[in-house]
């Protein structure tokens, strides 16, 4: 019998109907859930969150299998998916609930999020610094049936075609070895 290691991992980059599109295709990763944590409101609604006044951000939460998938190749696909040097801001989609954060679940995972945008500065992978926060998670709220799995049924959507499309196009070409065997 195979030995599972799951973990949770929790990310922010921009709307999470983007983020959740592209980590439910990799390998490892057991279950994806769109939400909201980071602020200060109990049981957010998405009306509320649109405000930008609640301190939360748009966010997914996810469990893999550490043996699969570490959490370093996670942020590895996390920061190649979203542009973590814009603040508070992701293309057209601007307010604080779009920004781009690591809520970390462990002294571990803060470490290797600390030490991985060190890399990433120190090589200079993007132009602009990295804004990209590291803060402990607290409570992740789930979001409504409605924002679950929203780019697998609605394709078509011009907004899943010119936003969420290319990150999963990005994804095909760059990570094929830590795909779960599906494309697009």
């Amino acid at each position: 019998m195979k030995k599972v290691n799951f973990q949770i991992a929790t990310f922010a980059g921009g709307c999470f109907w983007c983020t959740e599109a592209v980590f439910k295709r990799v390998e490892g990763v057991h279950k994806v859930a769109s939400g909201y944590t980071g602020g200060s409101i109990k049981n957010p609604a998405y009306k509320e969150i649109g405000t930008g006044r609640t301190g939360h951000a748009e966010s997914i939460q996810l469990e893999f299998d550490s043996m699969i998938i570490s959490f370093i190749e996670l942020m590895e696909i996390f920061f190649a998916t979203h542009d973590p040097t814009t603040l508070n801001k992701q293309g057209a989609d601007v307010g604080t609930q779009y920004r781009s954060s690591i809520f970390y679940n462990s002294a571990e995972q803060k470490q290797q999020a600390e030490a991985f945008i060190d890399l990433l500065e120190s090589e200079n992978v993007f132009e602009a610094k990295i804004v990209t926060e590291i803060v402990p998670l607290n409570v992740f709220y789930l979001a409504d049936e409605k924002h679950q799995e929203y780019y697998e049924r609605n394709r078509e959507n011009s907004y899943c075609q010119f936003v969420i499309h290319p990150k999963i196009k990005k994804l095909n070409t760059f990570y094929k070895d830590k795909l779960k065997g599906k494309t697009v």
